[in-house]
């Protein structure tokens, strides 16, 4: 099979896609049949220096893919596959592997690189291949330049694939060694030098010991900022890149070298070119990042608990790094907000100057208003547009005290340049800067308002005239409409903007129709605002918002007219229909929320099901997710009427259930199960057996994306609750299920914020679960069916109590299912009660907890538990 390996390597990269296709035939089932020699032939190839280097490359890239995965079911499979394989095997493939490093051909290099990383990423956490990074840094060493660039790059992708606690400290500071020398100036090839300073990107999380040295620190510091410097750009590039990861590794160790630091970024950002300049804003916009957080976290006062203090670096450098920033504004380019994902210098400057008003506050005003003051009416569009610019980037960080004096003069010269500036990138940053000035400034919470009776018109009239100029401005004329829309939303009776409510939802239609609505987002903007519009509007036009509904229903039904569609035509009719069904949603709350409405709407109610249906038979996973969420808001407004929709449903309700692969679909449609629980309470009985089957298959599949589970628990409390003592013979399956992901929440101290924020969210359902069940079986003759899992759920509440890691919504349902264990199980719980470790000391912390809701759960917990104890 050796000679063919090559030509059907070739093959597989052949234009002919017959030929293609035969030879990826030909592979698969050579590693089918057998797998040790396809990998031995494999190595072999990329090894061979003999052989044409795109069979290597594909050769080591098909390794590279064997051993890794994205799915982690997938990747398990793998490690598993190459664990098992025979030991020699693996010696004679590792060989080949490092053998390559010093090939002459600079892809069959790069390749082994990578898959010697996924060789170790598998082997060095289970201690196998002691011998790799020893046989690496003895490369080093060697004198041709092309073997010491291929093994620091190799060292690189290693630091990538393995977690530090993998390799001990002698070998990282030998790793690090090699890596700082290889950046050094005095290092003559530079594809060694920009391999080194990559590496040494990969290499900084395993770095901590010895960036807590001063003089290892301060060498790999002179190092970085050297590099910065060189003749190189993609050396100076790589640099900065460092530099940008030093900042938020290692933030609170930076003190000593900012003031060099903010010279080199500040010459870079002057004179480099972009890739290199973009990089130099991009460490100051991480240093925000890092003391943002730090002053969320502790505010200003940093005792025993904050492990980091903030070093206010932007605070002193503000007086130097606020012009710098502006400076940058004033680069735009010609056509930059045409392209959907352009980021360029002055982008780049706006982005951190934002950053930087959210660090400071107040302190920015008084060094940017000269700027604008002086930039605003300049004949140059670059002038106006960067003027323009700095004032949006500065509008959120400052005090609503700070800022409200200086927008009130500036909104009518916005208004005024929104319609009249030439400039189409002049008026596009107007229209954005106007959106922050309505998402930050104006509300319920702000003292002097900034949109009054006297400007409301002038305001919605410029809006709704900016929604037919080009798409990018129209688009961000929507943004602005919808935070003007949504600082109304706190229910007062009547909203300045009741008078203008048909006017703007026709614009808004008017929008979504328009040809060029594809371009800028301009369609979902304009549906996205008209969803806003519809959410924050009051009584008074609940009479419109009905007028929509059959407008609406009309342009959902015509896309779903048969037409023959090609598949570009497909996924945007996709696209219109997920836009149409999250309307008919937000309509159906609003209508749906009082009587009066609430009967008018229910005429249409047949046909909206019928089209929702429609939209099932349509192979998209969005449009399904947004057609789910407007049946559970129907249910909800339906109530038990909703079981006539029951029987043609249910086939779709139980694919939602089924579908592993777009899992938030999944997960929509168990939250859909709720809803319709909620509506149709008993008449689900007939229903229940199909969907506790699936949900118990959900919960026991490793397929399943973990986020789908908590809500899966808190849907077995619904399905409960609904069904009352008919739940009893799902309990012998359902409460093993609770019980073991119970124990397994229940330990998790040490966990990573995610997995915390993971764990609580699973430990809610859980304890959703009991309670609907507690509360379902409350007043039947079978309470008695639930005392044996009494013991086990307060062992649960002890456990997690004693954690001390519940979030607020955790300490409130755990305590309420407390209420709810005395109040259904009676005198059976009360001695229960008593016994628990902690359940007494939880009460009372609850009881004096400052949110009303767990103090209020836990009054109620205690006045059940008391009647339990007394009986």
């Amino acid at each position: 099979m050796a000679m063919e390996v090559t030509q059907i390597l070739l093959n597989a990269q052949s234009i002919d896609g017959t030929v293609r296709k035969h030879a990826e035939d030909s592979l698969k089932q050579f590693q089918e049949q057998n797998l040790p020699s396809f990998f031995l032939s494999l190595s072999g190839e990329l090894a061979n220096d003999d052989k044409p280097v795109e069979s290597r490359k594909l050769a080591g890239l098909i390794l590279k893919n064997a051993l890794d995965a994205k799915e982690q079911a997938r990747k398990y499979e793998l490690v598993q596959r190459w664990v098992s394989l025979d030991a020699a095997v693996k010696a004679q493939i590792k060989t080949c592997l490092l053998q390559t490093l010093s090939a002459p051909a600079p892809d069959a290099r790069s390749t082994a690189s990578q898959v010697i990383a996924k060789v170790a990423g598998i082997e060095l956490p289970q201690k196998q291949w002691p011998e790799l990074i020893g046989s690496l840094l003895s490369n080093i060493h060697q004198v041709p330049a092309n073997v010491k660039q291929a093994t620091l790059e190799t060292l690189g992708y290693l630091c990538e694939e393995v977690s530090p606690n993998c390799v001990d400290q002698d070998h990282v500071n030998k790793i690090l060694t090699a890596v700082v020398q290889g950046m050094n100036a005095s290092e003559g090839n530079s594809d060694v030098r920009l391999a080194a300073t990559r590496a040494l990107y990969n290499a900084l999380g395993f770095a901590q010991a010895n960036f807590s040295n001063d003089m290892e620190r301060d060498y790999i510091m002179r190092v970085v900022c050297e590099a910065t410097l060189s003749t190189e750009l993609k050396i100076r590039q790589a640099a900065f890149e460092c530099l940008v990861s030093i900042s938020s590794t290692y933030y609170e160790k930076l003190a000593p070298y900012i003031q060099d630091i903010f010279n080199i970024t500040a010459k870079a950002v002057k004179e480099d070119e972009e890739p290199v300049a973009l990089q130099a804003i991009e460490f100051w916009s991480s240093i925000c990042d890092e003391e943002i957080d730090i002053l969320e976290d502790y505010g200003d006062d940093f005792t025993g608990d904050s492990g980091i203090p903030c070093f206010y670096f932007i605070k002193q450098a503000l007086p130097a790094l606020v012009p710098l920033l502006l400076e940058t504004l004033l680069k735009q380019e010609e056509d930059q907000d045409q392209d959907e994902g352009a980021w360029n210098i002055a982008m780049a400057g706006g982005t951190c100057l934002g950053l930087v008003a959210r660090t400071v506050g107040d302190d920015i005003v008084p060094l940017v208003m000269p700027f604008i003051e002086e930039n605003i009416t300049k004949p140059d569009w670059r002038h106006r547009e960067a003027a323009t610019y700095a004032f949006g980037s500065i509008l959120e960080g400052p005090s609503p005290d700070k800022l409200t004096p200086i927008v009130n003069v500036a909104l009518t010269f916005m208004l005024s340049a929104l319609t009249r500036d030439p400039n189409t990138h002049v008026k596009d940053t107007t229209a954005w800067t106007l959106g922050r000035i309505f998402e930050f400034l104006h509300g319920s919470t702000t003292d002097a308002p900034i949109i009054t009776q006297a400007n409301c018109q002038q305001i919605i009239t410029v809006l709704l005239q900016s929604m037919k100029d080009v798409p990018n401005v129209a688009e961000k004329a929507c943004g602005a409409l919808y935070f003007l829309a949504q600082g109304y939303e706190e229910g007062a009776p009547s909203s300045p903007l009741t008078p203008f409510f048909q006017e703007i939802v026709q614009a808004l239609l008017t929008a979504t129709h328009r040809e060029d609505a594809g371009e800028s987002r301009l369609r979902t903007a304009a549906y996205e605002t008209l969803n806003e519009v519809v959410r924050c509007s009051t009584d008074e036009t609940a009479p419109m918002v009905l007028q929509l509904v059959p407008v609406i229903m009309m342009e959902l039904h015509q896309t779903l007219e048969g037409q023959k569609l090609s598949s570009d035509e497909r996924e945007k009719q996709s696209e219109v229909q997920g836009l149409l069904c999250g309307c008919l949603q937000v309509i159906i709350q609003k209508l749906g929320s009082s009587e009066p409405t609430k009967y008018v709407f229910m005429q249409y109610a047949d046909q909206v099901m019928g089209l929702f249906l429609r939209v099932f038979a349509c192979r998209s996973a969005t449009v399904h997710e947004e057609a789910m969420l407007a049946i559970g808001a129907l249910a909800y407004a339906a109530g038990p009427d909703f079981a006539k929709y029951m029987p043609e449903f249910y086939k779709y309700l139980e694919m939602g259930l089924q579908n592993f692969e777009e899992y938030q679909v999944c997960a929509v449609t168990v939250g859909v199960v709720g809803d319709i629980c909620r509506a149709l309470e008993d008449k689900i009985l007939p229903y229940c057996d199909g969907i506790m089957t699936q949900l118990l298959k959900n919960l026991s599949s490793n397929q399943l994306h973990r986020s789908v589970k908590p809500p899966i628990f808190s849907c077995f409390g619904d399905i409960a609750l609904a069904i009352g003592e008919n739940f009893e013979k799902y309990l012998m399956y359902a409460m093993p299920m609770l019980q073991s992901a119970a124990e397994l929440s229940a330990h998790t101290s040490g966990a990573d914020d995610d997995m915390m924020e993971y764990t609580n969210s699973l430990r809610n359902g859980i304890l959703e679960a009991y309670s609907g069940i507690f509360q379902g079986f409350k007043n039947s003759t079978k309470t008695q069916l639930l005392i044996p899992y009494a013991p086990h759920i307060l062992q649960f509440l002890d456990s997690i109590y004693m954690e001390k890691d519940m979030d607020d919504l955790v300490m409130k349902t755990a305590v309420g299912v407390l209420g709810d264990l005395a109040d259904t199980l009676g005198s059976n719980a009360g001695s229960l009660i008593q016994q628990s470790l902690s359940s007494k000391e939880f009460l009372n912390e609850c009881l004096s907890s400052d949110d009303h809701l767990i103090k209020e759960s836990a009054e109620w917990a205690k006045l059940a538990i008391s009647r339990a104890i007394s009986v």
